[in-house]
């Protein structure tokens, strides 16, 4: 006749491991889905200004961005401390302007040509003669849809 054996009080049962390698490739693969990596690394100081009226852009797969501001540190020595334009990981004169979004919209798929936003992320204490050039050239190659990049907050905090 088989013997019983009276079961331990306390013991737990062992913890069953055998889904855990198919849960650690779940999370790799979310996170490998759901990550962008950064396009462009800043060149430019870029403290934006304050602004009361503002409205988030939606989609960032239209928008086309343009920096303006003083050098870092590290690129001071070689471009000085007036206001440069970066495009991209490079800096750029003005008339570089109009290529650069002509083939940044020629990157982009034709549904998405036509509704294209130009995002100018300019350092408060640039000087308006230099967007205003900017703005010509993007009137030259019809990006007339332009955004002014700033942050929530009372207006009359730039001129401090």
């Amino acid at each position: 006749m088989a013997k019983f054996t009276k079961k331990k009080d306390g013991d737990l049962p062992a913890v069953s491991t055998a889904s855990l390698p198919d849960i650690v490739f779940m999370l790799l693969f979310f996170f490998m889905t759901v990550t962008t990596m950064k396009d462009s690394s800043l060149l430019v100081e870029n403290t934006l200004p304050n602004a009361s009226e503002i409205k988030k852009l939606e989609k960032k797969d239209r928008v086309i961005y343009i920096y303006v501001g003083k050098p870092t540190q590290e690129y001071q020595k070689v471009f000085g401390t007036e206001p440069r334009i970066q495009l991209n990981d490079k800096f750029a004169s003005v008339d570089e302007v109009g290529s650069y979004i002509l083939a940044e919209s020629a990157k982009k798929t034709q549904e998405l040509q036509n509704v294209l936003t130009t995002a100018l992320k300019v350092d408060k204490n640039a000087n308006m003669g230099l967007i205003t050039d900017i703005k010509q050239q993007l009137r030259e190659v019809n990006a007339l849809k332009v955004n002014y990049t700033t942050y929530e907050g009372d207006a009359f905090n730039n001129l401090q």
